[in-house]
């Protein structure tokens, strides 16, 4: 038997000791074990969809309001894994071709007006991921994307920070944003998605950050209930979703009932389809909250479980 004999000097005495080589193989074996297992620990398994509702979400005369709860209990009940990063696909950045944030540092955007001055107060210091950005960009050419802005000016708008702030209130995971393109259709989206799955095995949590309805503002409120319209819409996407009809809401623009008034923009939808996209071929739909603002805006909510 071989053996290998190390002399350490500690404090100036001479520490002697012997290891057999079948001991240091032993040793590399557990480390590389160890280290695979850290690997498979680090992968994110799910992706979600979040309504992330109105910015006045964050003040305290909104406290009693149900998302809010559903952010707050989010790491307890919901993704209880600690992500390495975050990616959020945000309703409220859009772009002609993709962009994400590739900032070091940056401040948080009050991408709203006429509200309290308190909301104008609030902050969410995460750090920045560039080096997300980069890895986006990465994946995005190789899928076939002709044109990856990388922003490094941009901070996070409110469909992020609003939702993170009682999510993960410790602000301590790194956070980059992708834009939606809204002039092209919920398909796009979806391929999106689907380039950026591997980022789910490096420890990213992909959530897309819209609505599930986001009507007009000029739409009627519904004081005795949900109105019919959301209703009919809101149990198309939920059945669709839950029984794995995909193609159908990849078609959401021919396929909802009522799509025009639900979505008369669609900027709020498609993050929807990146994380369905990102969650792979096979994924498991589940509807882990719903609740009503005027009985028009639906905050359902959705994970995607990859399998």
């Amino acid at each position: 038997m071989h053996c290998l004999t190390f002399q350490p000097t500690v404090s100036g005495k001479l520490y002697s000791f012997s290891t057999t080589a079948s001991q240091i193989n032993r040793r590399t074996q557990i480390k590389v074990i160890n280290s695979k297992s850290s690997e498979h620990d680090e992968k994110m398994n799910e992706t979600f969809f979040i309504s992330h509702g109105r910015s006045k979400i964050a003040l305290e005369e909104s406290q009693s309001h149900p998302v809010r709860k559903f952010f707050k209990d989010w790491s307890k009940d919901v993704c209880c894994k600690k992500p390495k990063s975050i990616l959020v696909v945000s309703a409220h950045w859009e772009t002609d071709q993709p962009a994400v944030t590739a900032a070091v540092h940056s401040d948080i955007l009050y991408d709203f007006h006429n509200f309290s001055d308190v909301l104008y107060q609030f902050k969410y210091p995460a750090p920045m991921s560039p080096d997300i950005a980069r890895r986006i960009q990465e994946l995005l050419f190789a899928s076939g994307f002709d044109c990856v802005h990388m922003d490094k000016d941009r901070g996070l708008d409110h469909s992020a920070w609003v939702p993170l702030m009682f999510m993960y209130p410790e602000a301590d995971i790194p956070v980059c944003e992708l834009s939606v393109q809204p002039h092209l259709n919920a398909q796009h989206h979806f391929e999106l998605g689907r380039a950026l799955a591997p980022l789910k095995d490096e420890g990213v949590l992909i959530i897309g950050s819209g609505s599930a309805t986001h009507p007009s503002d000029d739409t009627p409120h519904s004081y005795d209930g949900v109105a019919a319209w959301a209703t009919e819409f809101d149990e198309w996407l939920e059945k669709s979703l839950t029984s794995g009809r995909y193609e159908e809401v990849n078609k959401c623009e021919t396929k909802a009932p009522n799509w025009e008034v639900a979505h008369p923009w669609p900027e709020h939808f498609y993050p929807l389809q990146v994380a369905l996209g990102a969650a792979g071929e096979n994924c498991k739909a589940e509807l882990i909250h719903n609740s009503w603002d005027h009985g028009t805006m639906s905050f359902g909510s959705y994970k995607f479980t990859s399998t």
